[in-house]
């Protein structure tokens, strides 16, 4: 019997090991209490994006300004289930601005045209909804999965970001505690 403990030994060691180094080497971003990250305030990927009419925005733009990005897809259940909370946020005053973006193209999402038509039967009149075809922009930011919130402070920086949906008190909680 103490020769099988001598024998696994070793390799109780090798494994804990292992796990302890894995766990170092993941990102060193905080976790938040709702389960986003909170980022360093390193800048926010830059984006140039056409919202459904055509009209050029870009995260310039919002300069000095608090911005909820909402990256959600046509076909994703949880997106959808959340857009009149999403359309109801985007109408009210807020001390920040409201913006989705969907990536035509990318990650099962239809091209732009279909869904175009698509939104065009939805009641969503107060969400902006920007286009970031084959979801370079997405890529940039690291979107994995649908939705993913991206919460940009005054400076430009990206505060935090949130997998999953985020009710509209989640989102001016987040932004109370963002500068």
């Amino acid at each position: 019997m103490q020769h099988a403990k001598k024998k696994w030994l070793p390799l109780l060691m090798l494994f804990s090991a292992v796990l302890l180094l894995s766990a170092c080497g993941q990102n060193g971003s905080a976790t938040s209490a709702s389960g986003g990250t909170a980022a360093s305030s390193a800048p926010a990927p830059q984006f140039d994006l056409k919202d459904l009419s055509g009209n050029e925005v870009k995260l310039a733009d919002f300069n000095g300004e608090k911005v909820y990005v909402k990256y959600w897809a046509s076909w994703c259940s949880i997106c959808l289930a959340g857009m009149e909370e999403l359309n109801t946020l985007a109408g009210q005053d807020n001390d920040f601005k409201v913006i989705s973006i969907v990536a035509p193209d990318f990650k099962g999402e239809k091209s732009e045209a279909d869904f175009k038509k698509w939104f065009a039967g939805m009641d969503e009149s107060n969400t902006t909804v920007l286009i970031d075809q084959d979801g370079k922009y997405a890529q940039q930011l690291g979107v994995r999965a649908y939705p993913t919130s991206f919460y940009i402070d005054s400076t430009g920086g990206l505060a935090k970001t949130v997998p999953g949906h985020n009710t509209n008190d989640v989102i001016a909680s987040n932004f109370n505690a963002i500068p």
